[in-house]
């Protein structure tokens, strides 16, 4: 098990990583988007590549971002049931999704990903507006983003399983959201 907890931390702490690079995405497609309005109404001057740009860094905010929400425990879930469980209850739920739900989902996509992305690496696919970007840096976040949140579901169910052997202790605590 000791090895296993290991790459959990080790998941744990890219997954960190990526969230910081989706935060500074955040941060750049503010940044753009701010500018991108000031010279489009102030200049009137406009380039389909600002605008793509921007899309492209949500898609890393979302893609690079999604396994560090998994990781702190404040990803989406259906609150029907969980919210009213005590004791193990919400961590046998939890690897229930982790194992039947979210594993086989991000393996798929991160299946069907792939190939999108090297056809457009290998034809050098570009935007069809005018001045826009190439499209391979978007494609490449699906496959990656889908992988990394496979590889944190492994580390949330390796974490989950030494809690209930008792070997590491874990917060479970779980705080319904303000509707």
């Amino acid at each position: 098990m000791s090895a296993f907890l290991k790459f959990a931390t080790g998941m744990d702490w890219i997954s960190e990583k990526l969230g910081k690079i989706a935060g500074y995405a955040v941060l750049a497609a503010s940044l753009i988007s701010a500018g991108n309005a000031l010279i489009r109404y102030g200049l009137d001057f406009s380039s389909n590549a600002w605008l793509e740009i921007q899309w492209y860094l949500f898609a890393a905010t979302v893609m690079l971002g999604a396994p560090v929400v998994l990781r702190f425990n404040e990803h989406v879930r259906v609150d029907i049931i969980y919210g009213k469980l005590k004791g193990y209850g919400p961590v046998y739920v939890d690897l229930f999704g982790l194992i039947f739900f979210l594993l086989p989902v991000m393996g798929l996509f991160t299946y069907l990903t792939w190939p999108f992305f090297w056809n457009m690496w290998v034809t050098g696919e570009m935007s069809g507006n005018i001045g826009g970007l190439i499209r391979w840096p978007a494609a490449l976040l699906m496959p990656v983003g889908f992988a990394a949140m496979f590889l944190q579901g492994v580390s949330e169910i390796i974490k989950r399983i030494a809690y209930l052997r008792g070997l590491i202790e874990m917060d479970t605590h779980y705080e319904k959201p303000v509707q």
